[in-house]
């Protein structure tokens, strides 16, 4: 996104991975607690906004936010205020 925009605008990423995923390793007994945070995910729910973007015209934030969601798995509706 931020090469489409050039430095004209600014985005702010509005998700924050807040929920550790711990594993264990492998081959260890039963017991002995839990095991150590491996990463970390946010929980994104239908509706939460992902990204804002300000400074740019609509058509350029247009193509740089649609451009990021093609990369994600799921639909990613625009919206423009």
């Amino acid at each position: 996104m931020t090469r489409n925009i050039r430095r004209g605008g600014k985005i702010w990423v509005r998700i924050f991975p807040d929920k550790p995923v711990t594993v264990r390793p492998a081959e260890t007994r039963m017991g002995s607690g839990k095991g150590s945070p491996e990463y970390w995910v946010a929980v994104v729910k239908p509706g939460k906004i992902l990204y804002e973007m300000g400074g740019v015209p609509e058509n350029i934030a247009r193509k740089a936010i649609s451009i990021a969601a093609s990369k994600n798995a799921y639909k990613n509706p625009i919206h423009y205020f």
